[in-house]
């Protein structure tokens, strides 16, 4: 008999699906996940391009987990997080080829920033990126640099801060951003087990600590910023990091962390291999 498993965030209760989703078969493993406004979800698959055999960089379901399609078998090198961008289509940080494309949902490129598998041009291995309420982006850049770099919507350097360290407003491993309403900057800090708020020229708001490696951070449209740890847990902030509740709705961690159009919350695990779905049910 299944046991169907329930779990609280905030004023909220939930009920868990897992495995989600008709995910075919790759020699990919999931690493993020991303929603776009039409219900599609898109998932993010990363392979060793060195050893594993070929297969697709993303696999898009339908809002009920049903199969739509996979593509991006040559796209990237070592896929690492995907977002949905606001006027349609999608970001992909492509980690260890040091670049970032801007894609359509069937995987055509319409830009790039960061040249090609030439660290420090600007990047220095990636990790993630999140949109502002003006159209502008930011970049986590992320495993060599520790810093953050902002852009306009064209796609220009706006101003960048951090560096590698543990003092407050720097960074082990800038691993996963988002951005609030009113342009404040969240930063999952993983390796410094913390979470750290910016304005959006990059000056220091606030630093919150009780995480163990937090792997990403999401931001809803009332401004609730939510957190995915190592612990593992999921855990609810205010958006001046006032914890509003906490949860373990995965065995080991998720990599990756979207919500849905309906009120789910996906999460993106690598050990096991699958999505989490969190789905709001009646107290």
């Amino acid at each position: 008999m299944k046991t169907e498993l329930r779990v609280a965030l905030g004023d909220r209760l939930y009920g868990i699906e897992r495995p989600w989703g008709a995910l075919p078969a790759t020699p990919g493993r999931i690493t993020d996940l991303t929603v776009g406004k039409d219900g599609l979800v898109h998932v993010l698959l990363r392979r060793d391009s060195a050893v594993d055999p070929e297969g697709p960089c993303v696999i898009t379901l339908a809002s009920d987990g049903s199969f739509v399609r996979s593509w991006g078998e040559k796209l990237c090198v070592d896929a690492h997080k995907i977002a949905a961008m606001p006027n349609g289509g999608l970001a992909i940080v492509d980690r260890d080829a040091h670049r970032i494309f801007f894609c359509d949902d069937e995987g055509r490129i319409r830009q790039q920033i960061g040249e090609s598998h030439r660290p420090g041009q600007p990047f220095n291995h990636p990790s993630d990126i999140a949109f502002a309420p003006d159209g502008g982006f930011y970049v986590t850049d992320g495993y060599g640099n520790g810093r953050i770099r902002r852009y306009d919507s064209g796609g220009s350097l706006i101003a960048s801060w951090g560096s590698v360290g543990t003092a407050p407003g720097a960074f082990l491993t800038p691993h996963g951003i988002c951005v609030l309403g009113d342009g404040r900057v969240i930063v999952a800090d993983r390796e410094n087990s913390r979470v750290q708020s910016f304005t959006a020229g990059g000056e220091l708001l606030a630093v919150w600590d009780a995480f163990l490696r937090p792997q990403d951070v999401v931001a809803d449209a009332d401004d609730r910023i939510y957190v995915c740890d190592s612990i593992p847990t999921l855990s609810l902030l205010s958006a001046d990091g006032a914890l509003l509740g906490r949860c373990r709705p995965v065995l080991n961690g998720a990599h990756g962390l979207w919500l849905g159009t309906a009120g789910d919350i996906f999460l993106a695990e690598t050990n096991p291999n699958r999505i989490t779905r969190l789905f709001p049910v009646a107290s």
